[in-house]
């Protein structure tokens, strides 16, 4: 009897695609919204590794710019008013309040300095929104794809019983095949989890930087242009 039983169930198919195919709805279901849920969370981490390599570029070539000794108008007049690196648009938004908060006689308008640093304080929020969107999705997919696959390892389960009971039978070419699928919508809902709650954090900590940077540097530029207000 034991060796019909195992001679059954090496008959059985165990590849991913036969546990998916053998599957009840319900649990399809829920492997299809976490293989999906794994597959955005990828797009989101390379696309934000991409925009990050490259803010992080054009920040080392403007502050290499910006501190080379170039009159700040004449930098300005080169990059323009709508720049396309995050950091650059940093200092066009002083630069642009510092040109307008000039009257037509040469003189500043009161109050021109906290103006200016208003002006980039928007600027870094609006960068800042940039870098970080698309992050909550993968906090929200590493909180809850494993609950959504230990649903689906529920629902499996049950489905294995009541198949047991069906056919009063409990060895194991009945009960292997379906704790098998219940248990793949667990390791989907991991697969998918691990992956997006590392690298939030990753990026979380890069977006960190990169906006701590810009930060620094609205502080460094709001000096220079209050020693010219002063002078």
């Amino acid at each position: 009897m034991e060796a019909e039983t195992l001679a059954l169930a090496q008959e059985i198919d165990f590849s991913l695609w036969a546990l998916f195919a053998r599957a009840t709805i319900t649990v399809k279901l829920v492997m299809l919204l976490l293989i999906a849920a794994s597959f955005w969370s990828w797009s989101i981490i390379v696309q934000k590794w991409l925009l990050y390599r490259k803010a992080r570029s054009e920040a080392e070539e403007f502050d290499r710019a910006f501190w080379s000794g170039e009159p700040l108008d004449a930098l300005f007049d080169d990059i323009g008013a709508d720049p396309e690196g995050h950091a650059q648009k940093v200092f066009a938004a002083g630069m642009t309040e510092w040109r307008r908060s000039h009257r037509e006689d040469g003189n500043l308008i009161a109050g021109a300095s906290a103006r200016i640093d208003r002006s980039m304080d928007v600027a870094i929020a609006k960068e800042a929104e940039k870098l970080q969107s698309g992050l909550t999705v993968l906090a929200t997919v590493g909180s809850i794809a494993p609950f959504v696959g230990l649903f689906g390892t529920v629902m499996g389960i049950m489905n294995a019983f009541i198949e047991i009971a069906a056919q009063q039978n409990t060895n194991l070419a009945v009960v292997a095949p379906g704790i098998a699928e219940a248990l793949l919508a667990t390791g989907l809902g991991l697969l998918a989890a691990i992956p997006a709650v590392i690298f939030y954090n990753k990026l979380t900590s890069d977006a960190d930087r990169l906006i701590a940077g810009y930060e620094a540097f609205a502080d460094e530029f709001s000096t220079i242009l209050s020693r010219q207000l002063d002078s």
